[in-house]
């Protein structure tokens, strides 16, 4: 495995398939399911790359960016575990200019759910991505559906930008009991990561409701605890993400919800 935080020192894709798997660090099983897929979709000839990068200009709280996990040497041992060929860990100083004055914009699904609520969180997710795809030159890259949006915006740039990565999607990958995983559940108290799984709970429950306002009112009354506070709660369509009016067509059902200063997001499809 080869570790890599020069910019310069980027080997270049040889004729066999780079495929990329873009994490923060603080990997979990769900990272690494990810990171084995990726290895299945590159086959016994070609490489497997993770970018493991903390990316300062998505964060839209400064305290959200202090407290992120970075314990690199536990992700480096995991990456090497998994088979990965290539672990791309750079410092911020290295991907930003100070005086850079370029930013990817997406200007149509990034405008609801967690874009109506962490102004210019997408911009630095498009801007990063499409970055780590000019340096890394990956032919394809693996994005876990819990982050259903970041999916689809990444998609759609891709599209826009005629950029030649094809856009892999993987499951939500859970816990026993039903909590998303993420790098962030390390974070909660004993008590909130106990009440947590009600949000999974609601989704499900909420989704068999049969038009919009009997969705959104079960699975805000299933969510709601002393302990959390609901950020977003939304049902949209699950192509354009705009608001669904009705359930005619494919829908999604998203939350993100705060338990102290702990942000979670998950979601779920919901087709009548």
């Amino acid at each position: 495995m080869r570790i890599v935080a020069d910019l310069a020192a980027i080997p270049a894709r040889q004729q066999h398939p780079r495929v990329l798997v873009p994490t923060m660090g603080a990997l979990h099983e769900g990272h690494l399911k990810l990171i084995r897929r990726a290895r299945t979709l590159a086959g016994p000839h070609g490489e497997v790359a993770v970018s493991i990068f903390v990316n300062p200009i998505q964060f839209d709280r400064p305290n959200d960016l202090a407290a992120y996990p970075r314990p690199l040497k536990q992700d480096l041992e995991k990456c090497h575990t998994e088979g990965a060929n290539l672990v791309f860990t750079p410092e911020a100083a290295s991907i930003f200019h100070p005086d850079r004055s370029t930013t990817v914009l997406e200007s149509s699904l990034s405008k609801t759910l967690c874009g109506a609520t962490r102004p210019g969180h997408f911009d630095g997710v498009c801007t990063i991505v499409l970055k780590l795809f000019h340096l890394l030159q990956p032919t394809a890259a693996v994005f876990g559906e819990k982050d259903y949006q970041q999916l689809a915006i990444i998609r759609r740039m891709v599209r826009d930008l005629n950029v030649p990565v094809e856009i892999v999607p993987h499951p939500t990958i859970r816990e026993p009991d039903g909590l998303a995983m993420s790098s962030r559940n390390t974070r909660l108290t004993p008590e909130q990561r106990a009440d947590a799984p009600r949000i999974r709970r609601a989704l499900l429950a909420a989704s068999e409701k049969q038009d919009v306002p009997s969705v959104l009112r079960a699975a805000r009354t299933a969510i709601e605890s002393p302990l959390n506070r609901i950020d977003y709660l939304e049902l949209v369509d699950a192509e354009t993400l705009q608001p669904a009016t009705d359930l005619t067509r494919p829908s999604l059902l998203a939350t993100a919800v705060f338990y102290g200063d702990v942000r979670l997001i998950d979601n779920i499809g919901v087709n009548h």
